[in-house]
């Protein structure tokens, strides 16, 4: 990956921790896991649980990391992502046993699924996501617009476009029975890292404006539906964008550092 360029060895591994440890509290701190940064920094390093919290937790953040080394592998070939790929990147997210056939691990939806959310104007009301009938053809959809990014040469700003289109579309579409919310801030970040940025991460403190961006853009839209535009043109679409590269920030300045560090070294070695 590109932003790793002319940093020391040493200094690639402790960036690459850095990211994998924040990117995983980020994610699972969203929903609803309650081990901090540092205890996940732990966790992912030591191997070792943290006395008191439950090891839900625990299995959560194994398998978000898990889930960020299949998706490095991904972008070392040259062959399209697939429906497989996404399958794999599943099984190593949700980490809970589940006996209920209609909560597949590893498969698409068998059943409808949605969220309560409120209307720009404060009323609550309900957002459907896409029909699991629906789900086969919008997500074949979703794959093309995912290997067309990772196929063109993007600059900074294409790659956010690329991630916001991406998360958004597969928000809307919810194909899995869990573990929506997860998959999206991973696969999304697909072309974001193939471009040679670091991923981009969404702090929980940020959630209510995450989950208002995301819930306007779809109470104005509608639900996904086979046959509709994927992604259909509003403005809020690109309150999600600007809402994302404020969240970028956090990923960016860890490389920054990281490369100042590194002109350190480089001046005391001259």
């Amino acid at each position: 990956m590109k932003f790793l360029d002319g940093l020391d060895h040493d200094l690639k591994v402790a960036l690459l921790a850095q990211l994998r440890d924040l990117w995983t509290y980020t994610s699972t701190a969203l929903e609803g896991n309650t081990l901090t940064l540092g205890e996940t920094a732990f966790v992912l390093a030591e191997g070792l649980t943290i006395s008191g919290k439950p090891l839900k937790d625990h299995s959560e953040v194994v398998g978000h990391a898990h889930a960020i080394e299949l998706l490095y592998r991904l972008l070392q070939r040259n062959d399209p992502v697939t429906q497989d790929d996404l399958f794999l990147l599943h099984r190593a997210v949700q980490t809970a046993i589940v006996v209920d056939i209609y909560q597949p691990i590893g498969a698409w939806k068998r059943e409808s699924n949605g969220t309560n959310a409120l209307t720009l104007e404060g009323k609550q009301t309900f957002i459907d996501y896409a029909l699991p009938v629906d789900v086969p053809v919008l997500m074949r959809e979703w794959l093309v617009m995912l290997n067309d990014a990772l196929n063109a040469s993007l600059n900074k700003e294409a790659a956010l476009t690329a991630y916001t289109n991406l998360h958004q579309a597969f928000v809307r579409i919810h194909p899995f029975a869990d573990g929506n919310g997860r998959m999206a801030r991973l696969v999304a970040n697909l072309p974001v890292l193939k471009s040679g940025f670091p991923p981009i991460l969404i702090d929980r403190v940020h959630r209510r404006d995450y989950l208002q961006c995301l819930s306007a853009y779809d109470l104005q839209v509608g639900p996904a539906q086979a046959g509709r535009a994927l992604l259909p043109e509003s403005a809020l679409r690109g309150t999600f964008q600007n809402f994302c590269q404020g969240c970028w920030q956090a990923s960016l300045d860890l490389v920054t550092e990281m490369k100042e560090r590194q002109q350190v070294r480089c001046n005391e070695r001259r």
